[in-house]
C-alpha cells in the first residue's frame, strides 16, 4: 500500500493506493497519523479511490485510525470508497463510526 499525502483547508489527505490489508501497511498508516497528530492536524481524510481490496486486517486499521484521532478530538473520513468498500463498512457497521464522501472535495468541505 502507498501512501500519498496532501493537505486542504486544514485537512490532511491521505491517499491510499493499493491492497489494505493491514501488517506493516498498518503500521506505516499509524506512524503517519501520530505525525499528523503531533504537528496539531486532527482532521483527517482517507481517499479510498486507489484501493483495490481490503480485508478485516484493513478495517481494523482504519478504525485504530479513526480512535487515535478521535482522543485528540478530530476526525477521519473516508472519500470515495467503491461500492465492495462501502458494503463492507455497512455489513461491519463501520458505516456509523466513518462519515463517507463520493469525493475528496466533499469530505474536506465537511470539517466546515
Amino acid at each position: 500500500m502507498e501512501l500519498i499525502e496532501r493537505t486542504e483547508d486544514d485537512v490532511v489527505i491521505i491517499e491510499l493506493k493499493g491492497d489494505v490489508l493491514g501488517g506493516p501497511d498498518a503500521n506505516k498508516l499509524t506512524a503517519r497519523i501520530r505525525e499528523i497528530l503531533a504537528e496539531g492536524n486532527a482532521n483527517i481524510v482517507l481517499d479510498l479511490k486507489g484501493v483495490e481490496y481490503m480485508n478485516s486486517s484493513g478495517l481494523g486499521m482504519l478504525t485504530s485510525a479513526q480512535t487515535s484521532v478521535k482522543k485528540e478530538d478530530g476526525e477521519v473520513k473516508l472519500s470515495n470508497p467503491s461500492e465492495r468498500i462501502e458494503s463492507l463498512l455497512k455489513i461491519t457497521k463501520l458505516n456509523t463510526i466513518f462519515e463517507s464522501y463520493h469525493s475528496v472535495v466533499d469530505a474536506v468541505k465537511s470539517f466546515e
